[in-house]
C-alpha cells in the first residue's frame, strides 16, 4: 500500500481480513474454484527421489482415526500401545532402517511418526515381518483396520492402507507444489501463481488434503543411514 493510497484503496485492501469476506471465500469462492478446477488428494508419504541422500531420514506421518472417539476409546489406544511397546520397539530395532519413532494421540486419531531410510514399501514390509502380529492389536482399534487383519496375511493391503493414512508431504519449495497441480488442472505450462499472495493451488490442495506435513522436515546429517549411525555409536544390531 502506497503512502498516497485513497480511502477506497485501503477499504479494498482490508476486505480479505473481514469476517464477511472470509465467510464468502470459505462458503462460495473456494467451493466454486474446487468445481471449476478439481484437485485430487495427493498420495501420502515423501515423493520419489533419485538422489541417494534424499532417501535417508524420510518421514512417515501415519494418522489413524480411532473407531471409538470417546475418552474410553483413546484410553484403549493408549493401553494397546503401552501393553505392546517393548515388542514394537524391538521390532523397529530389528527393521534396522528406523532412526526415530513415536506414538501420539491427536484428538480422535492415533498417530505414528517415524523417520526411516530407504523405500516406504520395504519399510512397512519389514515392519510387518517383525511385529505384524503385535501391531494387529493397535490396527484393530482403527477405522478400516479390520479389512487388513491379520497384517501378516494381508501385507500388500496393509501397505496400501498405511500409504493412504500417511500424510501428504507438501514440497519444501512452493514452486514444486504448483508443478504437482498441473496434471490435475487446466494451468498452462507458462502460467504461474503469484507466490507473494496466497496461491489458489495451495488452497485447493489443502481442501483436498486437510492433514498434511509441511515439507520434508529438518534432517540433521541426512547423508547418514541408520546403519551408519549405529555403527559409529557402537550400538550394533
Amino acid at each position: 500500500m502506497t503512502a498516497n493510497s485513497t480511502w477506497l484503496d485501503r477499504w479494498v485492501d482490508g476486505l480479505p481480513k473481514t469476517m464477511f469476506f472470509q465467510w464468502i471465500a470459505d462458503h462460495l469462492i473456494v467451493p466454486y474454484w474446487a468445481r471449476r478446477t478439481p484437485v485430487p488428494p495427493q498420495a501420502g508419504g515423501p515423493p520419489l527421489a533419485m538422489q541417494p541422500g534424499d532417501n535417508m531420514q524420510r518421514m512417515m506421518n501415519l494418522v489413524m482415526p480411532l473407531k471409538d472417539k470417546s475418552p474410553i476409546g483413546r484410553a484403549k489406544a493408549a493401553l494397546a500401545i503401552a501393553q505392546n511397546i517393548d515388542e514394537i520397539y524391538a521390532g523397529l530395532d530389528n527393521v534396522g532402517t528406523v532412526h526415530t519413532a513415536r506414538f501420539v494421540i491427536v484428538e480422535n486419531n492415533l498417530c505414528m511418526f517415524s523417520v526411516y531410510d530407504g523405500d516406504f514399501t520395504n519399510y512397512i514390509r519389514d515392519f510387518v515381518a517383525t511385529i505384524g502380529n503385535v501391531f494387529d492389536a493397535v490396527v484393530a482399534l482403527v477405522e478400516g483396520g479390520d479389512a487388513v487383519l491379520p497384517t501378516e496375511k494381508n501385507v500388500d493391503a496393509f501397505i496400501a492402507w498405511v500409504h493412504a493414512h500417511d500424510m501428504y508431504q507438501i514440497p519444501d519449495l512452493a514452486t514444486d507444489l504448483i508443478e504437482q497441480q498441473r496434471p490435475a488442472n487446466t494451468m498452462k505450462p507458462d502460467e504461474q501463481d503469484d507466490l507473494t499472495l496466497l496461491p489458489r493451488s495451495l488452497i485447493l490442495q489443502l481442501r483436498a488434503n486437510p492433514n498434511v506435513s509441511l515439507g520434508s522436515g529438518y534432517r540433521n546429517y541426512p547423508g547418514f543411514s541408520a546403519a551408519q549411525v549405529r555403527h559409529h555409536t557402537g550400538v550394533g544390531w
